[in-house]
C-alpha cells in the first residue's frame, strides 16, 4: 500500500469515532479528503462530503460509515466505579479485562474494565456470560466524587487497542469497522483526481455518522444528497476460522479479494456494472446473498426518496466488533479502484432501472 494512504488509514483507525461521537475522526478524514475535492462541507449532525466534478451527472454517492462501536458512562457508584451503556454491538463477554480510554471535555481519562479473578468466584452450573450491566470501569479513584472530577454521565469510552500490521499484508486493529470505508471513499477520490480518465458523474465521497445504532447519518445524507446511484462499503464476516459454519454464513475468505452483495436492497443493474468494472480491472471478486437485511446503511439508502439504486461492497473481516478484528490491506487496496472505475464507467445522464 502506498505510504500516504496507509498512514492515513492508520490515523484514521486509531482516531477514536464512537457513535453520536465522530467529530474527531471526522476531521481526520476531511483533512486528508479536501486536497483531492472541489469542495468539502458537513451537515448539521456531522456527515461529512466531498464533492469532485461538481455539476457532473449523474451523482454518484461512494458512502461509508465513520462510527465505530463503543460505551457510554452511565451511572458512577459511591466507590468511583464507573457502569456503562452501549454505542453499537458491543459484546460484554470479551470487553472484561480490557483498558479503556474515556474521551472527556477535558482530555482523554485511562481505565480497565474490572474482571473478577476466579478464584474468588462461586460457580453453580455453567458460567454465565456478563451482560452489559454487569461491567464496571476501574479509574483509580476510591470515591464517586473523585470520579466526578475526571468524568461525567454521557462521555464515551473506547477499547484502548492500536492499529498494528500482524504479519505481511495482514492487519488488525479494534475499529477497522468501518473506517475501511471511509478510506476507501477516500481513497477512491484520490485516484480519480490523479488518474487521466476524464469521467461525466458528479462524485460525493460521504463520511456518515451513527451507522452502528441506526443507519442514522445514512438516512439523513441520502435524503439530502439525493443522489441517482450510491455505492455502500463496508465491512463483511469473513468465515475462514474455525466454528464458523459455511453453510449458514457463506464461503468468504480474508485474502480473497472484496465481496459484492446479491438479493434485497442491491439494485441489479448497478451489481452487474460493478462485475463488469472488476472484470475489467482484473479485480477478483467474492460473492454473497442476503435475505430480508443487509445490516448496512444499504438498508435505508435504497428506499429513500422513491427508490435510489444501490449496492453494497465489503470488506472480509475476521473476528467483527472485537478488539482484535482482522482485514487483508490488497483486499483493502482493491475496493477503491473498484469504485473509481465503477464512477468512471458512467455516462452523462445514465440511469439504472431495472429492465421490465
Amino acid at each position: 500500500m502506498r505510504e500516504q494512504s496507509l498512514e492515513f488509514l492508520r490515523t484514521l483507525v486509531n482516531t477514536p469515532s464512537p457513535s453520536g461521537h465522530e467529530r474527531r475522526g471526522q476531521r481526520v478524514w476531511l483533512d486528508y479528503v479536501k486536497q483531492f475535492a472541489d469542495e468539502t462541507f458537513s451537515d448539521h449532525y456531522g456527515n461529512c462530503v466531498a464533492v469532485l466534478n461538481k455539476g457532473g451527472s449523474p451523482r454518484v454517492m461512494l458512502a461509508a460509515h465513520a462510527d465505530e462501536i463503543a460505551m457510554t458512562v452511565n451511572w458512577i457508584n459511591e466507590e468511583g466505579f464507573i457502569y456503562v451503556r452501549k454505542l453499537g454491538g458491543i459484546d460484554p463477554a470479551i470487553t472484561k479485562a480490557q483498558r479503556v480510554i474515556i474521551h472527556t471535555k477535558n482530555g482523554p481519562v485511562k481505565g480497565v474494565v474490572g474482571n473478577v479473578a476466579p478464584h474468588l468466584m462461586k460457580f453453580e452450573g455453567e458460567r454465565k456470560a456478563p451482560k452489559i450491566e454487569d461491567l464496571f470501569i476501574d479509574i483509580g479513584v476510591s470515591s464517586k466524587a473523585g470520579a466526578e472530577k475526571l468524568v461525567r454521565i454521557g462521555d464515551p469510552m473506547t477499547l484502548d487497542r492500536d492499529f498494528e500490521i500482524l504479519r505481511n499484508d495482514l492487519a488488525i486493529a479494534r475499529a477497522f469497522d468501518n473506517r475501511i470505508g471511509t478510506f476507501s471513499v477516500a481513497e477512491s477520490m484520490r485516484l480519480l483526481k490523479e488518474g487521466k480518465t476524464k469521467f461525466d458523474a458528479e462524485i460525493c465521497c460521504v463520511s456518515n455518522i451513527m451507522e452502528e445504532v441506526g443507519l442514522l447519518g445514512a438516512r439523513q445524507i441520502a435524503y439530502s444528497l439525493k443522489p441517482d446511484v450510491a455505492i455502500v462499503i463496508d465491512v463483511t464476516h469473513a468465515t475462514d476460522y474455525p466454528t464458523v459454519s459455511k453453510a449458514q454464513h457463506g464461503d468468504i475468505q480474508v485474502g480473497g479479494g472484496p465481496a459484492l452483495t446479491h438479493g434485497g436492497c442491491n439494485h441489479p443493474e448497478v451489481v452487474a456494472r460493478i462485475e463488469a468494472v472488476a472484470k475489467k480491472l482484473k479485480i477478483k471478486l467474492q460473492h454473497e446473498a442476503m435475505s430480508a437485511t443487509s445490516g448496512t446503511d444499504t438498508d435505508v439508502i435504497f428506499w429513500t426518496r422513491g427508490g435510489i439504486p444501490s449496492a453494497l461492497i465489503s470488506l472480509p473481516n475476521r473476528y467483527m466488533h472485537s478488539p482484535v478484528e482482522l482485514v487483508s490491506l490488497k483486499d483493502l487496496e482493491q475496493i477503491p479502484q473498484l469504485l473509481a472505475g465503477f464512477a468512471q464507467s458512467v455516462k452523462r445522464g445514465e440511469e439504472f432501472k431495472v429492465q421490465i
